[in-house]
């Protein structure tokens, strides 16, 4: 780190648990900090999500520094055993920590960064970069505003930016005009979106954990009113590949979610199309038709009133365009990460411990971290973040020891035990991998070496 820099602070792009996190550490280590939330108050994509409870209990949601600060403050924990909803983990952990006097001074919510560089330089030019600060240009309150830092930490994630419903990847016109009546994201259909979704034709798109919890809502609300029909559309040959580990699973709450949505689907509550590639919308009247193949079949589903699609996200690099980065042309991570998490690769999340030496970009004291240090893959859960900012921070203080030192066990999933074929079970297409939510995690890791193998399936 540049002498000239010393003085400036770490930025944080991100005022979720991560980002939050990001800024305990350097609270911890006595490193000055400003941290922006694009949002109008802190953990603005979980907001998005409060309703739904998360598969993880709180031993895995809270970062231990942040913990030890909270508790210096007077905080009670939560029963570490107890499994939060987005709403809870807010109000009990990360609002009661962005509240903290050692960070309510520095995190600005309604600032939304708009663009990162060197001061003065684009990145084409070399000469001297290092010696440079960083400048975050900023929306904060509808003002235009700049800051400078000597470092630059991006846990903005990827639920803000998600992945469109059409097979292809591309954001067709139709799709795009269709906005009203297609939801991007787990809604609330049995509380507050309940009069949008009740008596309705509800299409849902996807595989991934988030899909799963859209169907079990409906289920619900269908019990309520009659009246609603669901279909359900899915990339994968077979239904049950969906299910998961179900009573193997580690963490209970998941592998529930598996066991009831096979009931549904055996219920025939739900209307499954699999092996479905959707490739338009079409508007008809206030009804929508959703047209795809299967198996080398046009097929049409009509009459659909809304669609709930949970098809992944992506990361948001626009903004990162005058800086040097490292990501992987395929699943947009973190290079180095590729082939740890690459879903052509693996099944079950198997995601070795990695932290500041795997994350480092070109551009120096530069670091994207969390769900959007993945990309569009899968597996990513709140204490992988954790440590890699743990990491990154260590390094950024100067404490290599502690920086290279990475150690991490997660839950396992239970897949990881499933005889499947290689070929067509075992590693998740991408859909599938992108549709689970931040905490949807993996088989368990231990502390190995920098170099890793990507050729076994849960090894």
């Amino acid at each position: 780190m540049s002498k000239c820099c010393v003085a400036l602070p770490v930025a944080i792009i991100g005022g979720g648990p991560v980002g939050l996190a990001a800024a305990a550490h350097l609270v911890s280590k006595g490193e000055s900090f400003i941290l922006f939330e694009a949002a109008n108050e802190i953990a603005g994509n979980i907001n998005r999500w409060e309703h739904v409870r998360l598969f993880s209990p709180w031993q895995f949601n809270i970062d231990k520094v942040a913990k030890q600060l909270l508790e210096e403050s007077g905080w009670k924990a939560p029963v570490p055993t107890d499994i939060p909803t987005g709403e809870e983990l807010v109000e009990q952990y990360l609002a009661p920590l962005s509240s903290l006097p050692s960070l309510k001074p520095h995190i600005h919510v309604n600032a939304k960064v708009t663009a990162v560089s060197r001061k003065g330089l684009s990145k084409v030019k070399t000469a001297g970069r290092e010696q440079l600060p960083f400048v975050l240009y900023v929306i904060e309150n509808g003002e235009r505003k700049w800051f400078e830092a000597k470092a630059v930490i991006d846990a903005s994630g990827t639920w803000a930016t998600p992945n469109p419903a059409a097979s292809n990847g591309i954001w067709t016109e139709n799709e795009l005009t269709l906005k009203e009546q297609i939801t991007y994201g787990i809604p609330d259909v049995v509380g507050q979106q309940r009069e949008r979704y009740a008596g309705k034709h509800v299409l849902v798109v996807g595989s991934g954990h988030s899909a799963i919890h859209a169907l079990l809502d409906l289920e619900k609300l269908k019990e309520q009113e009659p009246d609603t029909t669901i279909s359900w559309v899915i990339r994968k040959s077979k239904v049950k590949e969906v299910y998961g580990g179900q009573e193997k699973d580690s963490l209970r709450e998941r592998g529930q979610l598996g066991i009831r949505l096979e009931n549904l689907v055996l219920s025939g509550k739900v209307q499954v199309y699999p092996s479905f590639m959707i490739e338009n919308f079409e508007r008809s009247g206030s009804q929508i038709h959703v047209i795809g193949y299967s198996n080398g079949q046009t097929i049409q589903i009509d009459s659909i009133d809304e669609v709930i699609s949970n098809t992944g996200s992506r990361p948001d690099m626009s903004f990162l365009r005058e800086v040097r980065t490292d990501i992987d042309s395929a699943i947009e991570s973190v290079g180095a990460l590729a082939p740890l998490i690459d879903p052509n690769l693996h099944s079950c999340g198997t995601v070795r411990p990695h932290g500041e030496k795997e994350l480092r970009q070109p551009e120096q004291d530069f670091y994207i971290v969390g769900s959007k240090s993945y990309g569009r893959a899968p597996t990513f859960l709140m204490a992988t973040g954790y440590e890699q900012v743990r990491s990154i921070v260590a390094a950024l203080a100067g404490d290599w020891e502690a920086a290279e030192k990475v150690e991490l066990a997660l839950p396992e999933t239970g897949v990881c035990n499933i005889s499947l074929s290689r070929e067509e079970d075992c590693c998740e297409t991408e859909e599938a991998s992108q549709e689970k939510m931040a905490e949807s995690t993996c088989c368990t890791v231990h502390s190995i070496g920098s170099k890793y193998s990507s050729s076994s399936c849960c090894g």
